[in-house]
């Protein structure tokens, strides 16, 4: 046997005996081990009502998808429409492409195109445009850093951070304000 074919089988044993170690060495999941990217469990068309400590409906959530991540227990939503009842049945549409909720639901995160509505019927129409807005229903509160247009019948009001209380109805702006008035004569 020659020393050339005598190397070739040593290093075909040594390939074999090292493919070998790594294939026993790998890092492989218990059984019993939930994976950190998979959801518990995935709801489709659904509609969801949260109550809040004294039995009244705090949120209420329409989507086709959402999923529950089991680390933290927070949820994921695709194209969620978010109902927040103010007095009289009445409620404020929250829409977005995506959505995140808190494990308690004190805490909802909407992102991409970001669409509020007055409830209909209100004494003001109002409509507002971001692209990110975070709410605590528990709050009362809904805010953003993001640049946000309000649109109220005669006027639009276009600024940079945003905040409101959704019980008294009262926003604030916090930087880069700027104001369109149309007067009814105009309209």
């Amino acid at each position: 046997m020659s020393w050339r074919a005598t190397l070739g089988l040593v290093l075909l044993l040594a390939a074999i005996v090292s493919g070998w170690s790594a294939w026993k060495n790998r890092d492989v999941p218990e059984p019993n081990q939930v994976l950190a990217d998979r959801s518990d469990y995935v709801m489709h068309d659904f509609e969801m009502i949260a109550l809040n400590g004294e039995g009244q409906e705090a949120v209420a959530v329409r989507a086709p998808e959402m999923a529950r991540n089991p680390q933290d227990e927070t949820y994921t939503i695709t194209t969620p429409l978010f109902l927040l009842p103010e007095e009289e049945g009445r409620s404020w549409e929250l829409r977005a492409k995506t959505g995140w909720l808190s494990a308690k639901g004190e805490e909802l995160r909407l992102k991409g195109d970001v669409h509020g509505i007055s409830p209909a019927g209100s004494a003001r129409k109002a409509e507002f445009r971001s692209e990110t807005l975070n709410v605590f229903p528990g709050r009362d509160l809904a805010q953003t850093d993001d640049e946000v247009t309000v649109t109220q019948p005669g006027s639009r009001l276009t600024g940079r951070g945003f905040e409101t209380n959704l019980k008294t109805k009262e926003y604030t702006f916090k930087s880069q304000v700027r104001s369109i008035y149309e007067p009814r004569s105009a309209r």
